[in-house]
């Protein structure tokens, strides 16, 4: 798998760097002046290094410093895709305390779909988008049996589309289940037609906070296992971070960390979407929440801090149209997609538009002072949208060479 993004990622970034105009913002910052230093002199930003530019009193220094760096490696360039979200199931065993989307089996509101119910959802859809996006609860019953029905009847049905599929808890809830290996269950997946993992589920990879917010998922290591085997099986993944519940500073620059190096191992994150949490009055009543700039602040971290990932989402389904288009001017260079359809995030309180166009989020990039950029699943096709007045002009259809 390659670590970048063909024509429109440049593989020598840091040396791009280097010879790029540096705002003043920059410069009068001692922290980011050092943190560019550091990036240019092909150095990592440490972890002492990122706790200070989490604490920076100056934030345009450090939202400056991520834009540069964005540039350097994308341009003005900044990505998106025609997906469509389809839960599977919102029962599950078990109850994370940030959880607004789990059931119980006997709640009049829970479901489990099956092939036909799966389809159904997707056949509206099917002519404009070439990604679905499946995850749901742990469900008691399913086993691998179950999502290789779902996988199977969709590519029989729509084989040109991409099914990004599964976190890691729900593959070790399935390997568990269906007494296979965690390699033998990605294995069995990946023949029924799963082509890349979400990410979803990584909260903070600091075990004390997953104590306390999400008892009884995958551990830390085991989240960072399931994605190291399943990049060693040519399976691409992305991954995540939940912040803005009990965690200190520390915990979130140790996640970043971690992800770091195991993407020096194992090389397969695509990209990395930090997401805050979206509060209500009776899940984790002690969280300290987010504000805007702070979600902007960690955004912008992320970028800094992990050079071997090549993309930063800047999740809109969560933080809102808004919020992700002044993101992609401080560090986010990919904003997800058209969606569709979405549960979990909209039953923790998202409000962003289930009927956003390609169009429409072209014109949000564009107004960012960006060019929007479709591509696919596995970053490796892409197509420049030009917008007119009466309507959207496709062009320059490309296609990456893989390796």
């Amino acid at each position: 798998m390659s670590d970048e993004t063909g024509m429109y990622s440049n593989s020598n970034w840091r040396n791009k760097l280097s010879s790029m105009h540096v705002p003043i913002a920059i410069k009068s910052s001692q922290i980011a002046s050092d943190c560019l230093e550091t990036l240019i002199s092909e150095g990592r930003i440490s972890f002492n290094q990122g706790v200070q530019l989490m604490k920076e009193k100056d934030i345009t220094s450090v939202i400056s410093l991520a834009n540069l760096v964005k540039q350097s490696r994308f341009s003005e360039h900044v990505f998106f895709n025609e997906n469509l979200h389809v839960n599977s199931t919102n029962i599950c065993v078990l109850a994370c305390r940030f959880c607004a989307f789990r059931k119980g089996p006997r709640h009049p509101d829970a479901y489990t779909l099956n092939s036909s119910q799966y389809l159904d959802r997707i056949r509206p859809y099917s002519d404009n988008i070439d990604e679905v996006h499946t995850v749901g609860g742990l469900h008691p019953t399913w086993t691998v049996k179950e999502y290789c029905e779902l996988f199977s009847s969709l590519k029989d049905e729509f084989p040109k589309i991409h099914i990004k599929a599964l976190t890691a808890v729900e593959i070790k809830h399935l390997s568990t289940r269906s007494k296979l290996s965690i390699s033998e269950t990605l294995t069995t997946l990946y023949n029924s037609g799963l082509d890349s993992l979400p990410g979803g589920g990584a909260e903070i990879l600091v075990d004390s906070v997953r104590d306390r917010i999400c008892m009884g998922k995958e551990s830390s290591d085991e989240y960072l296992e399931i994605h190291g085997i399943a990049h060693s099986l040519g399976l691409p993944t992305n991954c995540t971070m939940l912040f803005g519940t009990v965690e200190t500073i520390e915990d979130r620059i140790t996640h970043l960390v971690r992800l770091r190096e195991q993407q020096d191992s194992s090389r397969g994150f695509q990209c990395f979407v930090p997401y805050p949490f979206l509060p209500d009055k009776t899940r984790l009543p002690g969280a300290q929440l987010s504000s805007g700039m702070e979600t902007i602040r960690m955004i912008a971290v992320s970028r800094l801090m992990l050079d071997n990932i090549p993309h930063i989402k800047a999740y809109r389904m969560n933080i809102g149209d808004k919020l992700a288009s002044f993101a992609i001017n401080c560090g986010a260079d990919d904003v997800d997609g058209t969606v569709g359809h979405e549960e979990i995030m909209h039953e923790a309180g998202s409000k962003t538009s289930l009927t956003t166009s390609s169009e429409q989020l072209a014109r949000m990039i564009i107004s960012a002072g960006s060019i929007p950029v479709k591509r696919n699943s596995s970053y490796t096709k892409f197509e420049i949208i030009n917008i007119s007045d009466d309507k959207t002009h496709r062009s320059l259809p490309v296609i990456a060479l893989e390796g």
